[in-house]
C-alpha cells in the first residue's frame, strides 16, 4: 500500500505542476494533495504543522490565481466586457494551444471585450495587458508554489526512505 500511496502522491505533485498552466486543474492544491498522500504512508511522516501551512499557502494561491487577473483588468481600466472577453479567451486557448494559449487567447479575449465597448485600440490594449500581466504573475506563482511542494516530496522520499 505504501509504493501505491508514493506512486500516488507524485502523481498528484507532478499534476500540480501541469496545473500550473491550465485553469481547470488546481496546481499547488493538486500538489499539496500529493504531499498529504504520502503523509498516509508508514514511511514518510509529516509534521501536521507542515501539513496546514503547505494547505494555506496552496489554498491562498488558488484564490489569488483568480483575483490578480481581474485586478490586472481594473487597475488598467478594463470593463465587465473585458473580464468576459478574458475568460472566453482563457478557455479557448486552453484547447488550442496549451499554456502559451491560456495566455495568448486571455489578452486577445480582453482585448476584444474592451475593444466591443472602447471601440479605440489604444484604450483596449491597456487593459488587456494588465489580464495579460495578472495571469502571468498567477501562473508564475502557482509554478513556483507546486515546483516547492515537488521538491518536499523528494526531499521527504530522499531522506526517509532512500538513506
Amino acid at each position: 500500500m505504501d509504493i501505491f500511496l508514493l506512486i500516488l502522491g507524485l502523481i498528484l505533485c507532478l499534476t500540480g505542476l501541469i496545473g500550473s498552466f491550465t485553469p481547470i486543474i488546481p496546481g499547488p492544491l493538486s500538489s499539496w494533495l500529493g504531499l498529504l498522500v504520502i503523509h498516509f504512508t508508514s514511511l514518510i511522516p509529516f509534521s501536521n504543522n507542515l501539513l496546514i501551512i503547505t494547505f494555506l499557502i496552496s489554498f491562498t494561491v488558488f484564490v489569488l490565481d483568480i483575483f490578480i487577473p481581474i485586478i490586472g483588468l481594473k487597475k488598467l481600466g478594463g470593463s465587465k466586457n473585458g473580464l468576459i472577453g478574458a475568460s472566453i479567451g482563457l478557455f479557448i486557448g486552453l484547447f488550442i494551444g496549451g499554456p502559451f494559449g491560456l495566455i495568448l487567447g486571455a489578452f486577445l479575449g480582453a482585448f476584444t471585450g474592451e475593444f466591443i465597448e472602447k471601440t479605440n485600440f489604444k484604450k483596449a490594449l491597456k487593459p488587456a495587458l494588465g489580464t495579460f500581466i495578472g495571469l502571468a504573475i498567477g501562473t508564475g506563482l502557482k509554478f513556483i508554489i507546486s515546483t516547492v511542494f515537488l521538491g518536499i516530496y523528494f526531499y521527504k522520499v530522499y531522506a526517509e526512505i532512500l538513506v
